[in-house]
């Protein structure tokens, strides 16, 4: 699929975080849009999507050409304020493919890196993160990097993310990460359908995961998603079951069997500085 890439300088970079992301300062996106466009994305139902126009959620993506100077500055004047925690990113993938030639992302690190926040949550799902390791090594406590990985199975990755890194790549990012100590975690969100071996595979490479759903993690109680259509994909596939407020359940309860309770996060207390 073919993205159309827009330059755009941005008014303000970090953003007040509320709602699910109620125990971090800011909120920071490098990017606007999401070339991964993923079925389930619950941005396909923010206004950011629904009236920018000019395409559909996926087939462009806006790079904030000015970011690192507005953080340069914006940092300075919020830690004056107090506690800075910062969430990169919420409505998009800070490591989306624009990232290899755009390198905002990096140049956002490296600000960071100069003036550290009190805590950086890296999400992401793309092992471009593992380029940056230099930079996440020296915010040494302050960064978590959490990968997602909705599933085991790559069947349903492309079933769901067709546009999305495999799963395998994924895991040797993690693998990668936690080899060089920085923290990690693996985020199951949404809990796609998954083998029973999936904790087992989890358990040998990190030390930490966060579960989530639609009806937790959509800021609707899986409204949006409903909107989405997602439900279809699962009808497809036959498993339709996956498709419920109980299903991640499933996964957890394996996960409790390879890792600590303490270990097992759910939803909203995940994804806390």
């Amino acid at each position: 699929m073919q993205i159309e890439v827009s330059r755009k300088s941005a008014k303000q970079l970090l953003n007040r975080a509320s709602g699910y992301l109620e125990g971090y300062s800011h909120t920071l996106n490098p990017y606007t849009g999401c070339a991964f466009a993923c079925s389930y994305c619950y941005v396909r139902q923010m206004p950011v999507a629904l009236f920018r126009g000019g395409g559909d959620w996926g087939t462009w993506v806006d790079v904030k050409d000015n970011a690192s100077l507005l953080l340069e500055n914006e940092l300075v004047k919020a830690k004056r304020k107090g506690p800075v925690t910062i969430f990169m990113s919420s409505s998009t993938d800070p490591y989306q493919p624009a990232e290899v030639t755009e390198r905002v992302t990096r140049s956002l690190l490296e600000v960071m890196v100069r003036n550290q926040p009190d805590f950086l949550f890296l999400q992401t799902r793309s092992p471009l993160v593992t380029r940056d390791m230099d930079l996440l090594e020296l915010l040494g406590a302050h960064v978590r990097v959490s990968m997602t990985v909705e599933t085991d199975r790559e069947d349903i990755r492309r079933a769901f993310t067709p546009s999305a890194p495999p799963i395998a790549a994924r895991l040797r990012a993690l693998r990668e990460l936690a080899a060089r100590g920085i923290p990690v975690q693996a985020t199951i969100a949404p809990a796609l359908p998954s083998s029973e071996s999936f904790a087992e595979l989890l358990s040998h490479i990190v030390d930490r995961v966060c579960i989530d759903d639609y009806f937790m993690g959509d800021g609707s109680k899986g409204k949006r998603t409903e909107r989405i259509g997602v439900r279809d994909i699962y009808d497809a596939l036959e498993l339709p079951d996956w498709y419920s407020p109980e299903a991640y359940e499933r996964v957890r309860e394996q996960l409790l069997r390879y890792f600590p309770q303490e270990r097992v996060f759910v939803s909203h207390e995940g994804f806390l500085p």
